[in-house]
């Protein structure tokens, strides 16, 4: 693929990229840069696609891009400073600030007691996964249950626990 083709391909599905991107990190900024990681890296590799299948190829890859950058930077915080790398040099401060630490435990604590009010099926799934951050398959061998049916219990515990912290109370 010469360099005419490759603009042509990012003409033609620059916006799908960027919606790929934003759906991950809700936010135009960082789906904008994103968007363009991706066709960097798809640029570098352009010779590794077959023609008929751009679009999922394109897709997978702006999807590992906004993966990768929830992992790296979803709980790290990036402050400017004049060290001796010049003016401005980016440094990670991965120490969370004190008010950072107290809403999480507070957070936590009441995740912990929402988890706890769950009513069966949803209880144990959730105490294994929330609280003793077990697997699904470990979760489906240690109850018995299928993996599937570990999914939908715990995706109906999620959204009971979400309404539950929305309302500052219990689930019901």
């Amino acid at each position: 693929m010469d360099k005419q083709e490759f603009s042509d391909l990012v003409r033609r599905y620059e916006r799908f990229v960027y919606t790929i991107c934003f759906q991950f990190v809700h936010s135009p900024e960082t789906a904008q840069d994103l968007t363009q990681e991706t066709f960097l890296s798809a640029y570098l590799h352009r010779d590794d696609c077959r023609a008929d299948s751009y679009q999922p190829w394109l897709a997978r890859i702006a999807a590992n891009k906004a993966k990768d950058y929830l992992k790296s930077a979803y709980y790290r915080r990036v402050q400017a400073s004049d060290g001796e790398e010049g003016p401005l040099a980016l440094a990670v401060d991965l120490t969370p600030l004190p008010e950072q630490q107290a809403l999480s435990k507070e957070g936590a604590e009441m995740i912990r007691s929402a988890v706890l009010a769950l009513k069966e099926p949803y209880y144990q799934v959730s105490v294994l996964f929330f609280l003793e951050e077990k697997s699904v398959e470990e979760i489906a061998k240690q109850l018995s249950r299928p993996p599937k049916t570990v999914h939908t219990q715990l995706y109906r515990a999620r959204q009971m626990l979400q309404k539950a912290i929305k309302e500052g109370g219990h689930p019901k």
